[in-house]
């Protein structure tokens, strides 16, 4: 079941999207292709409206951060990072140039709108964001949320977050999508008209309906467990990363003193002078370069950290089926519950113990014009009951097609991203041991000429 939106004018049909690449500063996304007769559409003057957003190929990149004070809701000073979220056509119908629109975005303003995505497409693994404090990180590189090396893997991913959105066939539809990109003013206000935090299901209502619903579907049962294993073992692997990059660090440093001893050396020696600081300095740059190369090693553990937060998105379809289910199963419970009221009342007998029987005992038995008056509202909630069920049913299957679809989709996502990240990390941990290797081969070069 898709959760209809209140007014039927907040989508508009863009056509099949291109999928998403590798997470980089200035990747594209085509968020829609230009479709058949809507050039005449398109302005002359090349910026992006609402008509024509969805009917043209456009950019998106996150460019730059900036550090900015201002006060809060509750009127009190803060410091925080804002975005700058530049978006243009990639192509145009007339040849002019095309107008770019840009505008500023605080990270509060991406959970809103991911908040806003989740209740609307509860049948879509929604994109996560990035973190919004540091974790998982080798203990030299600081965990502050306004460092600027986290600030930039940070737009990295808030980037990313916006390209993965835009390259999904539903979710690019969206008019509070476009809006966030389009329109800086009163975005927030037009989200919350929509009144999508009334339509949130309730944390204690989803983990009753985890406990209590009686049929759960094995498939997302089975989907629920993986992606707690799943987050598991990133977790772990994230640890171990972390450990072994600090004593990488520590490994690389240390090198640094085999730099300095060999020029304190090779002061005191007039033969093997040269060799010496020349090996000296060849060891001096060995272990700068680990600084560079951990930095680096940060922007694969974060295309980890990605799907460590896809596990919870994935979490978030499964406690959404489990609330449809349990609801299910309730309005199921309480038709036949009526039914057999009903019974009751026609036929003069009690099967099972109740107060209302109790009371008939008590009081004397119900006229027969009040008896067929109860049949009648039992009759008519019964025959409300049985249409209800039958729309929770087709609700039902409808949301585990659509949901199931789309998971099949983000399992092929998944499967492309995490086998690149992998080898794209191996082919830096060679490269990084060639490097080594060569500083050595220098070094021996070195000596050898003494």
């Amino acid at each position: 079941m898709e959760q209809a939106p209140p007014d039927l004018e907040r989508q508009w049909q863009p056509a099949t999207l291109e999928p998403l690449g590798h997470t980089d500063a200035g990747l594209q996304a085509a968020v829609g292709e230009e479709a058949e007769g809507s050039r005449d559409e398109v302005p002359g003057d090349g910026t992006m409206t609402e008509n024509n957003f969805g009917l043209k190929k456009i950019e998106i990149s996150v460019s730059e951060a900036e550090k900015r004070t201002g006060r809060n809701a509750m009127n009190m000073q803060e410091t925080y990072t804002a975005y700058l979220i530049e978006t243009r056509s990639v192509e145009h119908t007339d040849g002019q140039s095309v107008l770019t629109d840009s505008l500023w975005r605080r990270y509060s303003e991406f959970e809103l709108l991911r908040n806003y995505l989740l209740v609307y497409y509860p049948h879509i693994v929604v994109p996560p964001l990035p973190e919004k404090r540091a974790e998982f990180v080798w203990h030299k590189l600081s965990a502050d949320n306004m460092d600027p090396d986290f600030v930039e893997r940070r737009r990295i991913g808030l980037e990313n977050f916006l390209l993965r959105v835009a390259s999904h066939p539903i979710l690019c539809r969206d008019k509070i999508f476009y809006l966030f990109l389009t329109q800086e003013g009163n975005w927030k206000e037009t989200v919350n008209e929509t009144g999508f935090q009334l339509k949130a299901d309730s944390r204690l209502k989803a983990l009753n309906a985890t406990f209590r619903v009686k049929n759960p579907d094995k498939r997302f049962t089975e989907l629920k467990h993986y992606s707690d294993e799943l987050q598991s073992v990133i977790s772990h692997l994230l640890r171990v990363r972390a450990r072994v990059a600090d004593r990488l660090y520590g490994v690389y440093k240390v090198h640094g003193n085999y730099g300095r001893v060999f020029s304190e050396w090779s002061a005191i020696e007039k033969e093997m002078g040269d060799g010496l600081q020349s090996a000296g300095h060849h060891m001096d740059v060995y272990a700068s370069s680990i600084d560079d190369i951990l930095e680096d090693e940060e922007h694969y553990a974060d295309q980890l950290k990605e799907y460590l937060f896809y596990a919870e998105a994935l979490r978030a379809v499964c406690r959404k089926h489990e609330l449809m289910q349990y609801d299910l199963e309730m309005a199921a419970q309480d038709l036949a519950s009526k039914k057999q009221q009903c019974e009751e009342l026609a036929t003069g007998t009690v099967r099972t113990f109740s107060l209302k029987g109790m009371t008939t005992k008590l009081f004397g038995q119900e006229t027969p014009e009040q008896r067929e008056a109860r049949i009648k509202v039992l009759e008519e909630q019964i025959n409300e009951g049985e249409q209800q069920l039958k729309s929770k049913n087709l609700e039902g299957r409808e949301f585990v097609k659509n949901a199931w679809a789309d998971i099949e989709r983000f399992k092929e996502q998944k499967n492309h991203d995490l086998k690149e990240a992998l080898i794209s990390y191996a082919v830096m941990q060679i490269s990084m041991c060639k490097k080594g290797i060569q500083v050595w081969t220098n070094a021996k070069e070195c000596f050898s000429k003494m």
